[in-house]
Parts: structure tokens; sequence; C-alpha cells
């Protein structure tokens, strides 16, 4: 059962139960993929999972990895700012270097 009233040529976002994905699942798939805008599957009224296209998943991830280290970043640059660095000379002796 299509909750979205609207599937075809709209951007909005569209909802099925898993058990219509399960009946329609290559229609889904070709959905997803065509149109780049994800299928929500729900179970019992909620979110449970979503179908979307391979390649824009793959930009979602390589997106959430730039924020991440831009985060790490700028803890570094906090670090720093606060007096957290080691000196050169201390770090080749703590490693048997010196």
């Amino acid at each position: 059962m299509y909750i979205s009233a609207v599937w075809a040529h709209t951007s909005e976002m569209k909802e099925l139960t898993v058990t219509d994905a399960r009946a329609r699942l290559a229609e889904v798939v070709d959905e997803a993929r065509v149109r780049h805008d994800p299928v929500y599957l729900t179970r019992r009224g909620q979110r449970v999972a979503a179908v979307i296209d391979a390649d824009d998943l793959d930009r979602l991830i390589e997106a959430a990895e730039d924020l991440a280290d831009l985060e790490a970043a700028r803890l570094a640059r906090a670090e720093i700012a606060d007096g957290g660095t080691i000196p050169w000379e201390q770090v080749k002796a703590d490693l048997g270097l010196a």
C-alpha cells in the first residue's frame, strides 16, 4: 500500500510498506535509481529502511567522511591552541630515536 498519493513526476518523498516493496522490488529500485529520490519503507507506519541509488549513497558517505575529517581537524587545531603539543625532541626520545 502506497502511503504517498503521488508516485510519478513529483519530488515528493515516497513511502510504501515493506510488503508492497517486496512485491514491487524492481520498480522500487528503478524509481530510486532513476529519480535519485529515496523510497522509504515502512512497517506498522514507521520508517524502517530506505532504497537509495548506489551512486547517491556513495556521495553521501563521502560527504559524511569529509565532515568527520573537518571536525577532526577542528579539534586538532583547538588542542594545539590549548598547548597540547609535544616537542619533536621528546617524541624522538619517547620512541627511542634520540
